[in-house]
């Protein structure tokens, strides 16, 4: 058994979020484990760039209501409690919705030959984001 340290809240990279979003690391696989595990919170109407992850990901939302939209269309509007699976190699972007912040544990895990488990693509646009906040009302 390992107890870990506490890892501080860090503000994420512009090149990657549109808007104000933290995160808090709280676990990045080692050994065997391949897992990463991350709480980001988003700033009403923030949200990420449009990425890909080679292994798929896990969003459970803590906190708030938000989106998750896909390159064919579909949106989800989550909300505190739901989780979201996001199959490997789908394109996709998630934030909260323009008036409320939301949080979510974010869940991933990389491929067994290494490199990043992340594919980062172009910003979702005003108008995509905005298109997306008025379905699912």
């Amino acid at each position: 058994m390992e107890l870990l340290p506490v890892r501080p809240t860090v503000k994420t990279p512009a090149q990657a979020f549109t808007g104000d979003v933290y995160m808090t690391p709280i676990y990045s696989g080692t050994g065997p484990s391949r897992m990463t595990a991350a709480l980001v919170r988003f700033t009403p109407g923030a949200r990420t760039n449009w990425h890909s992850h080679a292994v798929g990901q896990t969003l459970h939302v803590t906190e708030g209501v938000g989106l998750v939209g896909t390159r064919d269309g579909q949106v989800l509007r989550i909300r505190a409690g739901e989780t979201v699976v996001c199959p490997p190699d789908e394109e996709h972007w998630h934030g909260a919705a323009a008036d409320t912040f939301m949080g979510h544990l974010a869940l991933l895990e990389a491929k067994p030959d290494g490199g990043d488990p992340t594919t980062w693509l172009e910003p979702v646009t005003d108008e995509q984001y905005e298109q997306a906040d008025k379905q699912d009302r």
